[in-house]
């Protein structure tokens, strides 16, 4: 039975499963797994996924003839629908691309920024309990429309050393280059370090369990990566007038994903809090990922009651979710209030699925409360900015003395030498 509280009594910071730490054995595990990749390569990947994944594996990439199978063993409607969100994701993204921008100013001189895409991008989909082939759209698709030369795709194998056929569809759908059948924190590591068989990327997308997650973060600044994530959570504002088997059908949707998942909802209706819970425990039963569910609710599921929108609302900010429903009568009164929120999905009829799969925005969402500082996955995640200068040698002679004496209060003189020289006898050249 999912718990309920008064707003005023709990403390609002701690609503949502926020522990992320990990724990020491698994940064022992991971440390040696990067350590074994870094030295042995594809070797030591071999022997992981046969001790992981029970898959004993001749080739680690995936053949053309395995993608043309998966293709032809899917419905075509599925294809289609794959296709259908690539263009809806895609339609959405390039809004983000990024324009370069030049400034002229007097004396000829040119100031400026431009953008140039990552040259390889590492893309890991999770396997395990679930397959995400919205993922490897959500991740692909913005680094295609980026420029990104060549995307490279890791995901672990069955115990066969077959990849799931959704993943490959969505992968040859999106434009993926080379896909590898290779999972957890030793797939991380290859697309840091590189091995004989796959290419060392400049950055690293897509979620993953704890193991994941924590070889993600001890090689940033080797590469970029996208965040560190955390459980999934999904906040639900709702008022008395909102349909209370919906309510509890969204939070069982983020419910299902993971038994440290977190699904709260936040309400100004007794009447609407206790509808929601007997539908959960209605609803629970009927899904096929009912231990999961069912833990996550009766561990980390919350309905707290606030004594307005207002209070709700300036909860939520506080919360900063990953998933923001926003189920009232007029959720756009709202929209300018609501300041840290991953996404949000505004109104009755707007489930937190329709992000994931369709809509178009990005369903890789900052979590653990970095909602409060970061954003979904983009464009802007797979370029880099670099800004340029041009002075002619007379614009540079007008502030020459300005930028002398400013080296010099930093005790930085040969700073200030290096444009002093440029005007010294004999070296005007």
């Amino acid at each position: 039975m999912i718990k309920q509280y008064k707003l005023a009594e709990i403390a609002i910071q701690d609503i949502l499963n926020r522990d992320i730490r990990e724990a020491k054995d698994v940064e022992d595990v991971v440390d040696e797994i990067i350590g074994r990749v870094r030295a042995e390569g594809d070797q030591a990947l071999r022997e992981y996924e046969q001790r992981f994944d029970k898959a004993s594996l001749e080739s680690l990439q995936v053949s053309e003839s395995e993608i043309a199978e998966a293709l032809a063993g899917l419905a075509p409607e599925f294809v289609e629908t794959l296709e259908q969100a690539r263009e809806n994701i895609s339609r959405f993204h390039s809004q983000q691309i990024p324009k370069n921008f030049v400034i002229t100013q007097e004396g000829g001189i040119v100031l400026g920024q431009k953008y140039t895409a990552v040259e390889r991008a590492g893309l890991y989909v999770p396997g395990g309990t679930a397959s995400y082939p919205s993922s490897v759209l959500m991740n692909a698709v913005p680094a295609k429309l980026a420029g990104v030369k060549e995307i490279v795709m890791t995901t672990p194998p069955n115990a066969q050393g077959k990849v799931a056929a959704p993943i490959l569809a969505a992968a040859r759908v999106a434009g993926v280059g080379r896909i590898f059948k290779i999972g957890g924190a030793q797939a991380i590591a290859a697309l840091a370090y590189g091995t004989a068989s796959i290419p060392k990327v400049d950055k690293i997308v897509g979620p993953g369990n704890i193991f994941v997650a924590t070889a993600k973060r001890k090689v940033f600044g080797l590469v970029d990566i996208d965040m560190i994530a955390g459980p999934s959570e999904i906040l639900v504002l709702a008022d008395a007038s909102c349909n209370p088997a919906y309510v509890a059908a969204d939070l069982l949707s983020q419910a299902e994903h993971d038994k440290l998942a977190t699904a709260v909802l936040i309400t100004t209706s007794q009447q609407l809090a206790d509808a929601v819970s007997a539908e959960l425990e209605r609803q629970l039963p009927l899904l096929p990922r009912e231990e999961i569910a069912r833990c996550s609710i009766e561990t980390n599921g919350k309905i707290i009651l606030a004594d307005s929108l207002e209070e709700a609302v300036s909860a939520a900010n506080i919360i900063a979710p990953e998933h923001l429903e926003v189920c009232v009568d007029e959720p756009f009164a709202l929209l300018d209030s609501i300041k840290n929120a991953g996404s949000i999905f505004l109104g009755k009829n707007v489930p937190e699925a329709l992000g994931d799969y369709w809509a178009g925005p990005n369903h890789t969402l900052p979590t653990s409360g970095t909602a409060r500082f970061s954003s979904p996955l983009s464009v802007d995640d797979f370029v880099k900015k670099s800004s340029f200068i041009y002075y002619p040698k007379p614009a540079l002679a007008k502030v020459a003395g300005r930028i002398e004496d400013f080296a010099e209060r930093e005790g930085l003189q040969a700073h200030a030498r290096s444009v002093a020289i440029r005007f010294a006898e004999g070296t005007e050249k």
